[in-house]
């Protein structure tokens, strides 16, 4: 038995709007795919879920048509649901080891985990107990994935937590960098408000390196975690990549999503949209750029990618959507030279392709330039996506705070820095990962955290 058909709005309509393409799950969809799973005795789907959510224990609340207990049982674990249940790739975490998949299609849980955190949505979150107060305080520095979900577990333990965002708005990359036709504002905002019932306090517009410094904070915080992300965007190297025309897919994605450049001018960020859009790169943010540019109405957009599909990092449901959408891939090519005209606007693109050869470090096949077959592409405007690196200005301003390969921060598997009171997870230690894996490793920063400030407290009674 296959899983049910989730309706989507149809891509001759979806390319006029921003609205969200996947309309999820009906109680009936819901229900009848919730009652083919198996409730396993030994669940190997749990084992695949970063942040380890009871998932037969949610499906079966389903099932048995207790939605809003189904809510409550991923809010055990995972802050976000609603988030999860749409940008997670389920089918390479917990789907992937669902038994069902060996010899039908796995257990759709990630369209079940969104059912169930809709459901509660649309009837008003219900703010779980927290522990009495501790008396400590925590700093936790972004409000992406990775500090939402370390700020509403240690404000569950009882501590008194404060987020500080740089930006004017709560989210991080769920607000700027995912686009509201995978994830609408409405979704992320209603998130953040169930982690500020928790008790947790957000500053906003509050730059850490500038506003203020880790070192200041740590007069007044017993404990800080770093969770900055990778807003840092990676380039070609190429000539020409100061043209008009050509944007990181940072900027591109943040004036679009965070800006609403896409309503200018009712909204005052304008943005070119272009004729001839050249998109470079193969992961989400590529597709996320590229079907955001259709809509803003660009007659012709093409992704450039120096490998095949095969090795694209986006999930396929992306890539299919993005086809769906009339978006042209033009695989195993490479950009070698931007081209301008008088007024510095790009106004082509020059490529080379590419076959496979050994894999890299990464594991990956490795592009290489095949000679006599360069070639120039039009282009009005482009966008590269190929990747982000944390920022330099936090470790830059913290004194003797130890960091990685390209700006990374490194820690121990606990979450701790090479300084003690200090923590970090999410994109700032791995480098660009997803939404899940981020709020997993907040997940295990924020229990030591909780037995670091324990063990503080312990000491101090015993010296009394």
């Amino acid at each position: 038995m296959s899983r049910p058909l989730m309706l989507e709005q149809d891509p001759v309509e979806r390319v006029k709007n921003f609205d969200e393409v996947a309309l999820g799950y009906t109680r009936e969809q819901a229900v009848e795919e919730a009652r083919r799973c198996l409730q396993c005795k030994k669940p190997q789907c749990i084992r695949g879920c970063p942040v380890e959510i009871d998932i037969p224990a949610f499906i079966r609340e389903i099932a048995e048509e207790n939605f809003e207990a189904a809510a409550m049982e991923l809010k055990k674990t995972n802050s976000l649901p609603a988030i999860c249940g749409r940008v997670c790739p389920q089918e390479t975490q917990c789907e992937i080891e669902c038994v069902l998949g060996k010899k039908d299609e796995p257990l759709a849980i990630g369209r079940l985990e969104r059912f169930a955190a809709d459901f509660e949505l649309a009837r008003g979150v219900k703010t779980p107990k927290t522990a009495p107060p501790t008396g400590f305080k925590v700093a936790v520095l972004g409000s992406g994935p990775a500090g939402l979900t370390a700020a509403a577990d240690l404000a569950r333990m009882g501590h008194s937590v404060t987020i500080f965002e740089s930006l004017h708005e709560a989210g991080g990359v769920l607000i700027y960098g995912i686009p509201e036709f995978r994830l609408p504002k409405r979704i992320v905002k209603a998130e953040v408000e169930f982690v500020r019932k928790l008790g947790v306090e957000i500053k906003l517009d509050t730059v850490i390196g500038k506003t203020t410094t880790i070192d200041k904070l740590m007069e007044e915080y017993d404990a800080v975690f770093i969770a900055s992300g990778a807003g840092l965007p990676s380039f070609l190297g190429i000539e020409n990549e100061n043209l008009n025309g050509v944007y990181s897919a940072n900027e591109f994605l943040t004036r679009v999503n965070l800006m609403k450049a896409y309503r200018f001018p009712e909204y005052d960020t304008p943005i070119k949209k272009g004729s001839n859009v050249i998109v470079v790169g193969g992961g989400n943010v590529a597709m996320d750029a590229a079907r955001s540019a259709r809509r803003l109405g660009a007659e012709n957009v093409t992704i450039i990618y120096r490998r095949s599909e095969e090795e694209m990092p986006a999930r396929n449901e992306e890539i299919e959507r993005a086809k769906e959408e009339g978006i042209h891939f033009k695989l195993l090519t490479n950009p070698t030279r931007i081209n301008g005209d008088e007024n510095n606007w790009i106004t082509s693109i020059e490529c080379i392709n590419t076959k496979l050869c050994e894999p890299d470090e990464t594991g990956r096949l490795r592009p290489e330039p095949i000679p006599g077959t360069e070639h120039t592409t039009p282009a009005d405007i482009m966008i590269i996506a190929i990747g982000t690196t944390p920022n330099t200005l936090i470790p830059t301003t913290t004194k003797n705070l130890q960091t990685g390969k390209k700006n990374t921060i490194p820690t121990d598997t606990t979450g701790r820095t090479n300084r003690e009171k200090i923590y970090a997870g999410g994109d700032v230690v791995t480098g660009t990962a997803t939404v899940i894996s981020a709020m997993g490793a907040a997940k295990t920063a924020a229990k030591n955290i909780n037995q670091y400030l324990q063990t503080k407290q312990q000491k101090s009674h015993r010296k009394i």
